[in-house]
């Protein structure tokens, strides 16, 4: 689907990937409804937004709230009087610590923004969108969500279960007009880290960041709207993601020990 001159909403707008994909959404020539929890960094997308402001709406909401998410569509069809694609880009991480370790209350709230959030925005669009002449549906995996991250094991699985509810949700649309992506970054430079709560339990030494080739935010968003474009199946974000992908399905336990072997310095104690 081209995005010039369509409404695609974006969660997580207010910083890293969604911010850059509203910016870049924006310069095609759509229009975008931004979406996050912080209302102030909301603002800052919008101030950036420059000349491209008059196709930004900005909507301060919980995903987490199925109430809240239900009275979205209405708010965006308001705005721009209609709605054809979404990006479910919101998302948060937990500590690097093991299971054994990491408390219901916080494997419940990674559960509740990466997977429970990202369904209600998608049942509340869905009905919407299957009355379009086209549309996308564009859900944010991980690199995490097909390979084992030790110390983010919480993470990852609900980052697999949107992996797999993508890719349920492509095939009961097939024969729809609703298109439907998933994308699996990599290693991105965002700020994920402090809109999760909890960057003062995931400092890398400088030894370690300087092994960590990080790809840009912006560079990640002209990769998923070019998905999007092409209407990819997969969206595969940073070299990282695409050789980890194939390891993974070709020697599998040996791309874990790998993972392992990177990340095993980061697990809290």
């Amino acid at each position: 689907m081209k995005v010039q001159g369509k409404t695609i909403v974006v969660t997580g707008a207010g910083s890293g990937m969604g911010r850059e994909l509203t910016l870049l959404l924006l310069k095609k020539g759509a229009r975008v409804a931004a979406v996050d929890i912080n209302q102030d960094a909301l603002c800052e997308t919008a101030s950036m937004a420059g000349d491209h402001q008059d196709r930004l709406s900005t909507h301060v909401v919980n995903i987490t709230d199925r109430d809240a998410v239900a009275a979205l569509p209405d708010a965006v069809i308001q705005a721009h009087g209609s709605v054809d694609g979404i990006i479910n880009n919101a998302g948060i991480i937990h500590r690097f610590i093991k299971i054994n370790d990491l408390e219901f209350k916080d494997i419940e709230r990674v559960f509740n923004v990466n997977f429970w959030g990202m369904v209600n925005v998608t049942k509340a669009f869905l009905p919407h969108l299957l009355k379009r002449p086209e549309a996308h549906i564009v859900n944010t995996s991980s690199m995490g969500g097909f390979l084992p991250v030790p110390g983010q094991t919480a993470y990852g699985s609900s980052k697999a279960a949107v992996k797999l509810f993508t890719e349920g949700l492509h095939s009961e649309l097939l024969d729809t007009n609703v298109r439907v992506s998933a994308v699996f970054p990599g290693a991105v430079a965002t700020n994920i880290t402090v809109n999760s709560g909890v960057v003062s339990t995931f400092e890398a030494s400088p030894e370690q960041r300087s092994k960590i080739k990080l790809m840009t935010a912006a560079k990640a968003a002209e990769i998923i709207v070019n998905g999007i474009e092409k209407d990819k199946y997969h969206i595969l974000v940073g070299s990282d993601a695409k050789m980890m992908n194939f390891l993974s399905r070709v020697m599998p336990e040996r791309a874990a020990k790998m993972i392992y072997s990177q990340m095993r310095s980061l697990l809290s104690n």
